[in-house]
Protein backbone atom coordinates (compact mmCIF):
# COMPACT_ATOMS: atom_id res chain seq x y z
CA UNK A 1 0.00 0.00 0.00
CA UNK A 2 1.74 3.53 -0.81
CA UNK A 3 1.81 5.84 1.78
CA UNK A 4 0.35 9.28 1.44
CA UNK A 5 3.33 12.22 3.30
CA UNK A 6 2.37 15.61 3.39
CA UNK A 7 5.59 17.50 4.53
CA UNK A 8 4.98 21.36 5.82
CA UNK A 9 8.17 23.61 5.06
CA UNK A 10 9.54 20.58 2.57
CA UNK A 11 11.45 22.90 0.98
CA UNK A 12 13.36 23.35 3.61
CA UNK A 13 16.81 21.91 5.38
CA UNK A 14 14.96 19.14 7.27
CA UNK A 15 12.00 18.71 5.12
CA UNK A 16 14.00 18.59 2.00
CA UNK A 17 15.97 15.69 3.18
CA UNK A 18 12.74 13.83 4.25
CA UNK A 19 11.06 14.70 1.19
CA UNK A 20 13.68 13.27 -1.04
CA UNK A 21 13.84 10.16 1.61
CA UNK A 22 9.77 9.80 0.49
CA UNK A 23 10.48 10.01 -3.41
CA UNK A 24 13.36 7.32 -2.70
CA UNK A 25 10.39 5.10 -0.94
CA UNK A 26 8.51 5.19 -3.51
CA UNK A 27 5.45 6.20 -1.41
CA UNK A 28 3.26 9.86 -2.45
CA UNK A 29 4.47 13.32 -1.65
CA UNK A 30 2.90 16.35 -1.27
CA UNK A 31 5.08 19.88 -0.04
CA UNK A 32 3.79 22.51 1.10
CA UNK A 33 5.90 25.41 1.55
CA UNK A 34 6.01 29.50 1.10
CA UNK A 35 9.86 29.28 -0.34
CA UNK A 36 10.50 31.90 2.31
CA UNK A 37 13.87 31.29 3.42
CA UNK A 38 16.91 31.60 1.36
CA UNK A 39 17.40 27.80 -0.70
CA UNK A 40 13.99 27.15 -0.37
CA UNK A 41 13.44 27.62 -4.08
CA UNK A 42 17.02 25.72 -4.73
CA UNK A 43 15.66 23.17 -2.74
CA UNK A 44 12.07 22.88 -4.72
CA UNK A 45 14.30 22.21 -8.10
CA UNK A 46 16.25 19.97 -6.18
CA UNK A 47 13.44 18.05 -5.35
CA UNK A 48 11.62 18.18 -8.98
CA UNK A 49 15.13 16.41 -10.56
CA UNK A 50 14.20 13.27 -8.17
CA UNK A 51 10.88 12.67 -8.63
CA UNK A 52 7.24 13.32 -9.19
CA UNK A 53 5.06 14.71 -6.50
CA UNK A 54 2.43 17.65 -5.80
CA UNK A 55 3.80 21.41 -4.30
CA UNK A 56 1.18 23.61 -2.77
CA UNK A 57 3.05 27.22 -2.72
CA UNK A 58 0.89 27.88 0.89
CA UNK A 59 1.50 29.40 4.14
CA UNK A 60 1.47 27.97 7.59
CA UNK A 61 -0.46 30.38 8.98
CA UNK A 62 -2.92 30.40 6.62
CA UNK A 63 -5.98 28.34 8.09
CA UNK A 64 -7.65 27.81 5.41
CA UNK A 65 -4.60 26.72 3.20
CA UNK A 66 -3.65 24.56 5.61
CA UNK A 67 -7.09 22.97 6.11
CA UNK A 68 -7.58 22.53 2.02
CA UNK A 69 -4.50 20.76 2.03
CA UNK A 70 -5.54 18.20 4.85
CA UNK A 71 -8.86 17.89 4.02
CA UNK A 72 -8.08 16.85 0.49
CA UNK A 73 -4.75 14.94 0.70
CA UNK A 74 -6.15 13.28 3.64
CA UNK A 75 -2.65 11.84 4.23
CA UNK A 76 -1.09 8.83 6.22
CA UNK A 77 1.79 10.90 7.76
CA UNK A 78 2.11 14.27 8.08
CA UNK A 79 5.91 15.47 9.25
CA UNK A 80 5.50 19.33 10.26
CA UNK A 81 8.66 21.11 9.55
CA UNK A 82 7.46 24.54 8.47
CA UNK A 83 8.61 27.56 11.60
CA UNK A 84 10.42 30.51 11.79
CA UNK A 85 13.98 28.87 13.28
CA UNK A 86 16.27 31.26 14.65
CA UNK A 87 16.33 32.69 18.20
CA UNK A 88 17.65 36.30 16.53
CA UNK A 89 14.40 36.38 14.55
CA UNK A 90 12.01 35.36 17.41
CA UNK A 91 13.89 38.91 19.23
CA UNK A 92 13.77 41.08 16.33
CA UNK A 93 10.09 40.49 15.65
CA UNK A 94 8.46 37.84 18.45
CA UNK A 95 4.60 38.64 16.58
CA UNK A 96 5.82 37.06 13.30
CA UNK A 97 7.59 34.10 15.57
CA UNK A 98 4.06 33.88 17.17
CA UNK A 99 1.99 33.74 13.71
CA UNK A 100 4.35 31.41 12.30
CA UNK A 101 5.14 28.98 14.97
CA UNK A 102 2.34 28.76 17.18
CA UNK A 103 -0.69 29.51 14.69
CA UNK A 104 1.05 27.64 12.05
CA UNK A 105 1.31 25.05 14.42
CA UNK A 106 -2.13 24.68 16.12
CA UNK A 107 -3.32 25.14 12.03
CA UNK A 108 -1.79 21.89 11.56
CA UNK A 109 -3.31 20.46 14.55
CA UNK A 110 -6.77 21.18 14.25
CA UNK A 111 -6.90 20.27 10.46
CA UNK A 112 -5.57 16.92 11.37
CA UNK A 113 -8.10 16.83 14.16
CA UNK A 114 -11.18 17.62 11.69
CA UNK A 115 -10.11 16.18 8.46
CA UNK A 116 -7.53 13.65 9.17
CA UNK A 117 -7.34 11.97 12.82
CA UNK A 118 -5.65 8.85 12.11
CA UNK A 119 -2.59 10.68 10.31
CA UNK A 120 0.47 10.11 12.04
CA UNK A 121 1.70 13.52 13.06
CA UNK A 122 5.65 14.69 13.69
CA UNK A 123 6.75 17.85 14.65
CA UNK A 124 10.39 19.33 15.02
CA UNK A 125 10.85 20.88 18.32
CA UNK A 126 13.85 22.08 20.18
CA UNK A 127 16.09 22.09 23.38
CA UNK A 128 15.38 25.44 23.33
CA UNK A 129 12.12 23.97 25.19
CA UNK A 130 14.24 23.77 28.36
CA UNK A 131 15.84 27.37 28.44
CA UNK A 132 19.00 28.59 29.24
CA UNK A 133 20.19 25.79 31.44
CA UNK A 134 21.76 28.11 33.69
CA UNK A 135 21.04 26.16 36.97
CA UNK A 136 23.02 23.30 35.55
CA UNK A 137 26.71 23.06 37.73
CA UNK A 138 29.71 23.31 34.31
CA UNK A 139 33.34 22.40 34.40
CA UNK A 140 35.43 24.81 31.87
CA UNK A 141 38.31 23.05 29.77
CA UNK A 142 40.90 24.80 27.47
CA UNK A 143 37.71 24.28 24.68
CA UNK A 144 34.64 23.30 26.30
CA UNK A 145 32.27 23.68 28.90
CA UNK A 146 31.03 20.05 30.63
CA UNK A 147 28.47 19.31 32.78
CA UNK A 148 29.94 16.38 35.05
CA UNK A 149 25.96 16.01 36.54
CA UNK A 150 24.59 14.64 32.96
CA UNK A 151 27.69 12.52 31.88
CA UNK A 152 24.90 11.07 29.28
CA UNK A 153 23.13 13.88 27.79
CA UNK A 154 19.82 15.55 29.26
CA UNK A 155 17.33 13.59 28.72
CA UNK A 156 13.42 14.37 28.71
CA UNK A 157 12.68 14.82 32.35
CA UNK A 158 14.50 18.01 32.36
CA UNK A 159 12.08 20.79 33.68
CA UNK A 160 10.77 22.78 30.70
CA UNK A 161 11.74 26.19 30.94
CA UNK A 162 10.35 28.36 28.14
CA UNK A 163 12.72 31.87 27.65
CA UNK A 164 12.71 33.90 24.54
CA UNK A 165 9.80 34.38 21.93
CA UNK A 166 11.22 31.34 20.06
CA UNK A 167 11.51 29.28 23.02
CA UNK A 168 8.34 29.73 23.87
CA UNK A 169 6.34 29.90 20.71
CA UNK A 170 8.39 26.53 19.76
CA UNK A 171 7.44 24.96 23.27
CA UNK A 172 3.77 26.14 23.32
CA UNK A 173 3.20 23.58 19.78
CA UNK A 174 5.52 21.08 21.78
CA UNK A 175 2.96 20.90 24.31
CA UNK A 176 -0.19 21.25 22.32
CA UNK A 177 1.06 18.35 20.00
CA UNK A 178 1.22 16.35 23.15
CA UNK A 179 -2.17 17.16 24.26
CA UNK A 180 -3.82 16.82 21.36
CA UNK A 181 -2.87 13.13 21.93
CA UNK A 182 -4.12 13.31 25.67
CA UNK A 183 -7.44 15.25 24.47
CA UNK A 184 -8.08 14.01 21.02
CA UNK A 185 -6.53 10.59 20.20
CA UNK A 186 -4.12 12.13 17.57
CA UNK A 187 -1.08 10.31 17.15
CA UNK A 188 1.54 13.13 17.55
CA UNK A 189 5.45 12.78 18.20
CA UNK A 190 7.32 15.16 19.29
CA UNK A 191 11.24 15.46 18.41
CA UNK A 192 13.31 18.03 20.55
CA UNK A 193 16.30 18.59 18.13
CA UNK A 194 19.74 19.51 19.24
CA UNK A 195 21.65 20.55 16.08
CA UNK A 196 21.47 19.21 12.77
CA UNK A 197 23.77 19.41 9.49
CA UNK A 198 24.14 18.33 6.15
CA UNK A 199 23.45 18.66 2.25
CA UNK A 200 20.78 21.25 1.60
CA UNK A 201 21.24 23.41 4.39
CA UNK A 202 22.13 27.02 3.25
CA UNK A 203 23.09 28.48 6.94
CA UNK A 204 23.11 31.88 7.78
CA UNK A 205 24.30 33.39 10.85
CA UNK A 206 21.78 32.95 13.08
CA UNK A 207 20.63 29.39 11.97
CA UNK A 208 23.07 26.62 11.05
CA UNK A 209 26.02 26.98 13.01
CA UNK A 210 27.82 24.15 11.72
CA UNK A 211 27.35 25.08 7.68
CA UNK A 212 27.84 28.53 8.49
CA UNK A 213 31.23 27.89 9.84
CA UNK A 214 32.02 25.37 7.41
CA UNK A 215 31.37 28.41 4.71
CA UNK A 216 33.43 31.08 6.63
CA UNK A 217 36.07 28.20 6.56
CA UNK A 218 35.98 27.65 2.67
CA UNK A 219 35.80 31.28 2.55
CA UNK A 220 39.21 31.50 3.77
CA UNK A 221 40.96 28.43 1.84
CA UNK A 222 39.50 29.99 -1.61
CA UNK A 223 41.03 33.80 0.15
CA UNK A 224 37.58 35.15 -0.51
CA UNK A 225 37.56 36.32 3.46
CA UNK A 226 40.19 37.97 4.65
CA UNK A 227 39.13 39.48 7.62
CA UNK A 228 38.09 37.97 11.01
CA UNK A 229 34.21 36.54 11.62
CA UNK A 230 32.68 36.70 14.72
CA UNK A 231 31.04 34.28 17.22
CA UNK A 232 28.70 35.23 20.22
CA UNK A 233 30.05 34.01 23.43
CA UNK A 234 33.69 32.38 23.69
CA UNK A 235 33.60 29.60 21.45
CA UNK A 236 33.58 27.28 24.55
CA UNK A 237 29.88 26.21 24.65
CA UNK A 238 28.84 22.73 23.31
CA UNK A 239 25.78 21.39 21.18
CA UNK A 240 26.02 17.62 20.20
CA UNK A 241 25.17 17.25 16.47
CA UNK A 242 23.73 15.20 14.00
CA UNK A 243 24.06 14.35 10.36
CA UNK A 244 20.92 14.77 8.52
CA UNK A 245 20.60 11.04 7.39
CA UNK A 246 20.37 10.09 10.92
CA UNK A 247 17.37 12.17 11.27
CA UNK A 248 15.57 11.23 8.50
CA UNK A 249 16.06 7.78 10.24
CA UNK A 250 14.77 8.98 13.52
CA UNK A 251 11.53 10.30 11.51
CA UNK A 252 10.41 7.15 9.63
CA UNK A 253 10.92 4.84 12.14
CA UNK A 254 9.53 6.70 14.97
CA UNK A 255 6.44 6.81 12.50
CA UNK A 256 7.17 3.26 11.90
CA UNK A 257 6.73 2.33 15.32
CA UNK A 258 3.76 4.76 16.24
CA UNK A 259 1.92 2.65 18.47
CA UNK A 260 4.68 3.07 21.29
CA UNK A 261 5.44 6.51 19.97
CA UNK A 262 2.40 8.51 20.04
CA UNK A 263 2.13 11.07 22.69
CA UNK A 264 5.81 11.17 23.33
CA UNK A 265 8.48 13.46 23.15
CA UNK A 266 11.95 12.83 22.42
CA UNK A 267 15.40 14.49 22.52
CA UNK A 268 17.37 13.94 19.47
CA UNK A 269 20.55 14.95 18.68
CA UNK A 270 24.26 13.42 18.42
CA UNK A 271 24.90 12.56 21.91
CA UNK A 272 27.46 12.93 23.90
CA UNK A 273 30.05 11.15 22.10
CA UNK A 274 29.19 13.36 18.90
CA UNK A 275 29.56 17.14 20.65
CA UNK A 276 31.13 19.70 19.63
CA UNK A 277 31.96 22.92 20.80
CA UNK A 278 32.72 26.34 18.23
CA UNK A 279 36.59 26.04 19.18
CA UNK A 280 36.36 22.24 18.36
CA UNK A 281 34.84 22.40 15.21
CA UNK A 282 37.35 25.71 14.32
CA UNK A 283 40.93 23.67 15.28
CA UNK A 284 39.04 20.79 13.10
CA UNK A 285 38.61 23.08 10.24
CA UNK A 286 41.65 24.59 10.27
CA UNK A 287 43.88 21.00 9.99
CA UNK A 288 41.61 19.89 7.41
CA UNK A 289 41.61 22.67 5.18
CA UNK A 290 44.68 23.32 5.79
CA UNK A 291 43.89 27.25 7.36
CA UNK A 292 43.74 29.29 10.05
CA UNK A 293 40.23 30.65 10.99
CA UNK A 294 40.50 33.96 12.94
CA UNK A 295 37.50 35.30 14.97
CA UNK A 296 36.25 38.40 17.24
CA UNK A 297 34.10 37.86 20.27
CA UNK A 298 30.67 39.52 20.28
CA UNK A 299 28.41 38.77 23.60
CA UNK A 300 26.86 35.72 24.62
CA UNK A 301 23.67 35.27 22.60
CA UNK A 302 20.29 36.07 24.91
CA UNK A 303 19.43 32.70 26.18
CA UNK A 304 21.98 30.48 24.89
CA UNK A 305 23.04 27.30 26.50
CA UNK A 306 26.78 26.18 27.70
CA UNK A 307 25.54 22.64 26.83
CA UNK A 308 22.88 20.77 25.45
CA UNK A 309 23.84 17.48 24.34
CA UNK A 310 20.46 14.98 24.36
CA UNK A 311 20.54 11.51 25.96
CA UNK A 312 18.74 9.30 22.77
CA UNK A 313 18.63 6.48 25.04
CA UNK A 314 14.73 7.01 25.20
CA UNK A 315 14.41 6.94 21.61
CA UNK A 316 16.63 3.78 21.17
CA UNK A 317 14.20 1.95 23.49
CA UNK A 318 10.76 3.54 21.87
CA UNK A 319 11.82 2.61 18.44
CA UNK A 320 15.85 1.52 18.28
CA UNK A 321 17.10 4.49 16.84
CA UNK A 322 20.82 5.10 17.22
CA UNK A 323 23.56 7.42 15.66
CA UNK A 324 25.69 6.08 12.41
CA UNK A 325 27.32 9.08 11.24
CA UNK A 326 30.18 10.18 13.55
CA UNK A 327 30.83 14.15 13.88
CA UNK A 328 33.72 14.63 12.29
CA UNK A 329 32.56 12.47 8.85
CA UNK A 330 29.54 14.29 9.09
CA UNK A 331 31.35 17.77 8.69
CA UNK A 332 33.54 16.39 6.20
CA UNK A 333 30.25 15.23 4.05
CA UNK A 334 29.54 19.19 5.12
CA UNK A 335 32.35 20.65 3.24
CA UNK A 336 31.72 18.38 0.14
CA UNK A 337 28.67 19.61 0.12
CA UNK A 338 29.32 23.13 -0.07
CA UNK A 339 32.17 22.65 -2.29
CA UNK A 340 29.89 20.59 -4.69
CA UNK A 341 27.17 23.55 -4.73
Amino acid sequence: MIMKYLVTGGCGFLGANLSAEVLRRGEELFVLDNLYREGSSANLQWLRGLGKFSFCHADIRSCNDVEKAVREIKPDVIFHLAGQVAMTTSIDDPRKDFEVNVLGGHNVLEAVRKFAPECILTYSSTNKVYGSLEHIDYRETPTRYVAPDYPSGFGESLPLDFQSPYGCSKGAVDQYMLDYHRMFGLRTVVFRHSSIFGGRQFSTYDQGWIGWFVKQALAIKKGELREEFTISGDGKQVRDVLFVGDMVRCYFSAAAHIEKTAGQPFNIGGGVENSLSLLELFAFLEKKLDISMKFRRLPWRTSDQKVFCADTSKARRFFSWEVQTDRFAGVEKMIAWFEEN
